[in-house]
């Protein structure tokens, strides 16, 4: 299976990229479950964490241009633009489907993620590193416009206009290191420390009512997208009254005074 998934803690599902010959690039087969698994976890009540990482020593290198789907295809200006328009948009909702998600998603970024594959680490909430990790825009080099799957609207509001005007334009690779020192990433783990890490992380994510997460989640991607003060503070306004009103919010005052841990119903 391209995508593999797995519950190594309670509430929390992690979606792992097999391809790692390819260095989990995407393909046709991959690019179709990942969209048929971000619509089913995102109605999951069971899942409050997503955790994204690599098979292998890759994290994703981005779309497999060689095998895409294994067919023969003419060359570009030979095929008419409806048809590509329908693969690059099937390809560039994956990005819109992972950022959208209700959940919280960590992504542990353990190898080369390029192209694509910096696209899903980017439309993730957290990014985690290994030391082994490696980052590119990579469709510059490949003769693309560097602009494609979210990369012009999301890379500039995580690292700055600057850096990824140089990063984008340049298309060249930025070390686990670097990543780190740009806020690209907000971790940066020992390989083989990356998945426990990853874990501890969602586990302080869920130690918060699981509602309030997700308005919290909403509210900040909102107040990114809004260029208004008053809208942003109208909109947490409705959210602190919103969680108000549920018993987890309720719960949560109680285990704090009680000095115990919450156990949350998601109501």
């Amino acid at each position: 299976m391209p995508v593999e998934i797995d519950r190594p803690r309670e509430g929390v599902v992690q979606l792992t990229l097999n391809r790692p010959d390819q260095l989990n690039a995407l393909d046709a087969g991959t690019v179709a479950e990942l969209t048929t698994v971000f619509a089913e976890i995102g109605t999951d009540p069971s899942c409050r964490v997503v955790i994204l990482t690599g098979a292998g020593r890759g994290f994703c290198a981005g779309l497999d241009l060689a095998h895409y789907d294994d067919e023969p295809h003419p060359p570009a200006r030979q095929r008419h633009p409806i048809d590509g328009l329908t693969r690059q948009r099937q390809i560039a909702n994956l990005a819109v489907s992972l950022h959208q998600l209700p959940q919280p998603v960590i992504a542990a970024i353990n190898g080369p993620a390029a192209g694509g594959g910096l696209a899903l680490a980017l439309a993730s909430d957290i990014r985690m590193a290994s030391t082994s990790a490696l980052f590119a825009v990579g469709f510059i080099r490949a003769g693309f416009s560097a602009c494609d799957i979210g990369l012009s609207w999301l890379l500039p509001r995580i690292v700055g206009t600057g850096r990824a005007h140089e990063l984008m334009l340049t298309g060249r690779r930025c070390s686990a290191e670097e990543a780190y020192r740009i806020g690209l990433v907000t971790h940066l783990v020992d390989p083989a420390e990356l998945l426990e890490a990853a874990y501890a992380e969602a586990a302080e994510i869920m130690l918060n009512p699981p509602f309030s997460v997700e308005m919290t989640k909403q509210g900040m991607w909102a107040s990114v997208e809004n260029p208004s003060f008053v809208g942003a503070v109208e909109f947490e306004n409705r959210q602190q009254i919103l969680t108000a009103l549920t018993e987890d919010r309720d719960e949560a005052t109680r285990a704090f005074l009680e000095k115990r841990p919450p156990v949350y119903q998601r109501y």
